[in-house]
């Protein structure tokens, strides 16, 4: 099998060309392939000369495209690892971005072929890259591709790292709106990463503001909304909720075709299970459609009414109130209150004597304005609380400092 060989004098991108080009043209008879050969090493030693280096990319391509599925994968890697180095030749930022985008678009046109290769060519494009934008569309380009292919494993690691990479790149509100609609894609079909899926789905609809240019693109969300409801209901352990007040989500509220969806999310961050239950009886066919599963929405709800009794019978819940409101019988009352305990949504102890619930900490539903008010009015009950306790301590030390001197003096 041919080999890419560059001599000590030939420059790595020639011999990618003349090797390529030799494969493409090695059925045509020697004559044939030894003229074509030639002229296609001379362009390439023009374009050089000439520090033409896009319309250089542009020929290596164009003939790698032609004996893509003849060569190995080691020779595959050769040809884009020498083609994609040649970015770092580029004249300015703007064709090092056009050179990034020819490399990466041609890299995806195969997803399913090699995809874990395809995928290295492009981190190895990524990091030869130095501007940010142009690494911002070589990182989307890599998503796409692990969308359609099989190497999204090898992607997801680097998920972690996006708020460091979105102050890098620097992008604006469209591009970040891509960005973390087509994570969450990738990261749906995970099942172990269901809530990463919908915490970037929540992300993608807190992009649109509702004001301006948004009020007219919002329209575009509407699915994505339905979904991140749904997502948010059938999640067996997501109990707080910032969709209610999107505007994305919000427009939900008077759409003929979704208005019952946006009524359930209502349920479940702002009512109780009667509220849920009713809701049921009344759209059984609708939750269906939508692969609820009833007796696992009344767990969840539940679990959200309980949250909603903590937060306002003022840290002690009777036992009664909990089997009114959760509609079970007084011997599942603590199996509930553990459940809460055990799902980290609830922290507290039971008085069986008194049959009370003492709550010292909550999930809240929604973390809202008014959330954001209470935790910095007990921010403020601290710091008052620590600084008392400080001048008490300095107090008493000059209080016994005073008596050791009184002391001295008397002997």
């Amino acid at each position: 099998m041919s080999a890419i060989v560059a001599t000590s004098e030939e420059d790595p991108a020639l011999a990618v060309i003349r090797f390529t080009a030799e494969l493409s043209w090695a059925d045509a008879g020697p004559e044939v392939a030894e003229t074509q050969v030639s002229e296609l090493c001379m362009e390439a030693e023009e374009f050089m000369f000439r520090s033409r280096w896009l319309d250089l990319v542009s020929l290596i391509l164009t003939s790698a495209d032609l004996i893509t599925s003849r060569v190995s994968e080691k020779d595959l890697e050769c040809i884009f690892t020498v083609t994609c180095n040649l970015v770092t030749r580029a004249n300015t930022p703007d064709e090092a971005l056009e050179m990034a985008k020819l490399i990466s678009s041609k890299v995806v046109q195969q997803p399913t072929d090699r995809p874990a290769l395809r995928l290295k060519i492009l981190f190895n494009l990524y990091n030869l890259l130095e501007n940010p934008y142009s690494r911002f569309f070589v990182y989307k380009k890599a998503l796409d591709l692990a969308a359609s292919g099989k190497g999204a494993e090898s992607i997801i690691p680097s998920f972690k790292n996006i708020d460091s990479f979105l102050q890098e790149w620097n992008i604006g509100k469209i591009d970040q709106r891509e960005l973390f609609r087509s994570i969450s894609n990738i990261l749906k079909d995970n099942k172990s990463m269901a809530k990463d899926s919908f915490a970037f789905l929540t992300r993608y609809l807190a992009t649109f503001s509702g004001v301006g240019e948004d009020a007219y693109t919002m329209n575009e969300a509407k699915e994505e909304a339905v979904q991140a409801i749904i997502e948010f209901v059938k999640s067996p352990d997501i109990f707080q909720c910032d969709l209610f007040d999107m505007p994305a989500v919000a427009q939900l509220e008077k759409d003929g075709k979704y208005a019952l969806v946006y009524q359930l999310l209502k349920i479940c961050v702002t009512q109780r299970l009667d509220a849920y239950l009713d809701f049921h009886a009344a759209n059984s066919t609708l939750l269906k459609s939508y692969g609820l599963v009833h007796e696992d929405c009344i767990t969840k709800m539940r679990l959200l009414s309980l949250l909603d009794l903590s937060s306002h019978e003022s840290g002690e819940i009777p036992y009664s109130l909990i089997r009114d409101t959760l509609r079970i019988t007084d011997d599942e009352v603590e199996y509930w209150v553990v459940k809460a305990i055990t799902s980290k949504q609830l922290g507290c102890k039971m008085d069986q004597l008194n049959q009370v619930v003492i709550v010292s900490r909550h999930t809240e539903r929604v973390f809202g304005l008014s959330q954001w008010e209470n935790l910095r009015l007990k921010l403020g009950a601290w710091r008052r609380n620590i600084a008392n306790g400080i001048s008490t301590i300095q107090a008493n030390k000059i209080s016994e400092g005073l008596q050791g001197m009184q002391g001295l003096a008397i002997r």
